[in-house]
Formats: structure tokens, sequence, C-alpha cells
């Protein structure tokens, strides 16, 4: 699967690379794979203004991984469309799954 690319094993947990859309009319995580950067594309509804699209997107993962919000920061990008994300307590196989069952190869 090629969105495979956008992930990484780290030590406490994967990185995932995201291209952030935010002020979407629909919140959409994941929306789509871009090959050519290798990012997941992730479409936000709240507006990239004080930190709130940042904040949403925080939520949206803990909710599709069921863990806690605590468990997930962005070590990359927080003011970039292009994001990196950790996510702990999560294993690449178990990401690859919960990702791949809404995107696009």
């Amino acid at each position: 699967m090629p969105f495979k690319d956008a992930l990484r094993e780290v030590n406490d947990g994967i990185v995932i690379d995201l291209e952030v859309t935010p002020g979407s009319k629909h919140t959409c995580i994941p929306s789509g794979y871009n090959p050519w950067r290798k990012r997941i594309e992730v479409k936000l509804s709240k507006a990239a203004q004080k930190g709130k699209a940042n904040e949403q997107l925080i939520e949206h993962l803990a909710v599709l991984f069921d863990i806690s919000s605590s468990s997930i920061s962005i070590i990359s990008g927080a003011k970039s469309s292009q994001k990196s994300i950790l996510i702990k307590t999560v294993d690449i196989d178990l990401a690859v799954s919960v990702l791949g069952k809404n995107t696009e190869d």
C-alpha cells in the first residue's frame, strides 16, 4: 500500500506524515494520499487560527485510534500544512489497518 510510505516506527510509537487542509467543509481523516509528498491527506473543518485546527486533528486521531489525545503530539509542522504526528502506544500494523480502511491508494 503506497500510503505506508507516510508511516514510520520510532522507539515510543509511530510517526505519521500528513498534508493538512484546514477550513474544509467537512472533516475527513484520512481524505487521501499524496504519492509525490508521501503524505496522508487530511481535511479539517476548523480554521488554522490559534491552534484550533491542530486541536481538531489531535482529537479526531485520538477517536480514530481509540486512544487518549495525550498520546498524540505534533512533532513538526505545527504552523504548516505539512505535519508529522507522533502517536504513542500504536504500532505500524494497527495504523496501516485503521488508515487503510478509508484511504484510497
